[in-house]
């Protein structure tokens, strides 16, 4: 099913409609700054990836996954690709029936084709209209898909926060925790401990996910499986397959592939 050409179109959030559909592709390194939507919104990325910045923490979409933003939820978003990005509105009042916290979501093949259907009308239709009831059969879709393991807390001192942002880009870097209290000027027990809780892990389990969400990032983008594991400095490759099985139950090509337990 083709996009409507509409559906391309800014839309506006005023309207009754129940679910509004929006399409964009995103060149590489775009990126829109803080903002917050009245309605609910969720972020499906049909090829390409996105990362979607809340104050507090960071997501990371590959395609076939998306995020759910309960409204007014203040994000902003990058992506280093070109990413076909596909978005649903969703008014507010159906929105006491989804939850309430951002979290990355799996895209079933009925969800996704729901998704499509729903792109490639346009954006006028009655809510008792079949169109309107595959925008209901959306909302309720949205509720029940399983949360992917995909954020990344972030602390709001700035040191700490800097020195995550630091580790996120190039994870491969990563420095022992008597260097990571160094930079931060604390004893290791005193960063531990605020490292804690500020961001709900300890600074090894942390590290350890943001090394398998860039690796994810890079799977996304086509690198092999062998070249991940050389770039973010495992052992090796089984090395990195099984800590990625540890943390997503599949391996790397099954989580690609939609596999997700």
């Amino acid at each position: 099913m083709e996009v409507h050409r509409e559906i391309f179109e800014e839309p506006e959030e005023e309207s009754g409609s129940p679910v509004i559909a929006y399409a964009a592709d995103m060149l590489p390194s775009m990126s829109r700054p803080m903002h917050n939507h009245d309605r609910g919104q969720l972020l499906h990325i049909f090829s390409g990836s996105l990362l979607v910045h809340l104050e507090d923490r960071s997501f990371f979409v590959p395609p076939d996954r998306a995020v759910w933003v309960p409204p007014r939820i203040f994000h902003r978003t990058t992506n280093t690709k070109l990413a076909e990005f596909r978005t649903l509105y969703i008014r507010e009042d159906l929105c006491a029936q989804l939850p309430d916290r951002t979290a990355v979501i799996s895209v079933t093949p009925l969800f996704k084709q729901l998704i499509m259907a729903l792109m490639s009308t346009p954006r006028d239709y009655e809510e008792d209209s079949p169109v309107g009831r595959i925008a209901r059969v959306l909302v309720d879709q949205i509720g029940a898909q399983p949360v992917a393991p995909l954020a990344l807390p972030l602390p709001k001192a700035e040191r700490l926060r800097s020195l995550c942002e630091r580790i996120s880009s190039n994870p491969k870097e990563m420095p022992v925790l008597q260097e990571a209290a160094d930079l931060c000027f604390l004893s290791p027990r005193t960063f531990e401990r605020r490292f804690k809780a500020q961001t709900g892990m300890s600074f090894g389990r942390w590290c350890r996910q943001a090394r398998l969400l860039k690796a994810v990032e890079l799977l996304s983008d086509g690198a092999s499986v062998s070249d991940v594991s050389f770039e973010l400095g495992y052992e090796g490759t089984s090395a990195f397959i099984a800590a990625f099985k540890k943390a997503f139950t599949v391996t790397p090509g099954q989580y690609l592939n939609g596999e997700v337990a």
